[in-house]
């Protein structure tokens, strides 16, 4: 199962680095986004929750890992009035491009 990053800015300019078990990040966030405080904790979390789901359905157990950034997010979080804005800096492996992949004839 592919694991990634996702470089998060937050309001005051600290950035923290995330991580998830899965690229289904890429489902929830976008590289270069921004979001209120309030929407990308919740779209970290339901990401990451359904990242420890995948590895749960793969190995028969959750991913550790995706709860403790799960935590980390919603406690950074806490500190942010909700409207403020979250920046998306990077995100780690990208997804696949169409441009990238061979053309087939």
């Amino acid at each position: 199962m592919p694991e990634m990053t996702f470089t998060v800015k937050w309001p005051d300019g600290a950035v923290q680095q995330c991580y998830s078990p899965s690229l289904v990040m890429h489902d929830h966030l976008e590289p270069g986004g921004r979001y209120t405080v309030a929407d990308f904790r919740d779209r970290s979390t339901t990401g990451l929750d359904e990242a420890a789901e995948r590895v749960r359905a793969t190995f028969g157990f959750a991913c550790t890992s995706a709860a403790t950034t799960a935590d980390a997010v919603t406690e950074a979080a806490r500190r942010y009035d909700d409207s403020s804005t979250v920046e998306i800096l990077a995100m780690h492996p990208p997804l696949p491009t169409a441009s990238s992949s061979p053309e087939t004839s």
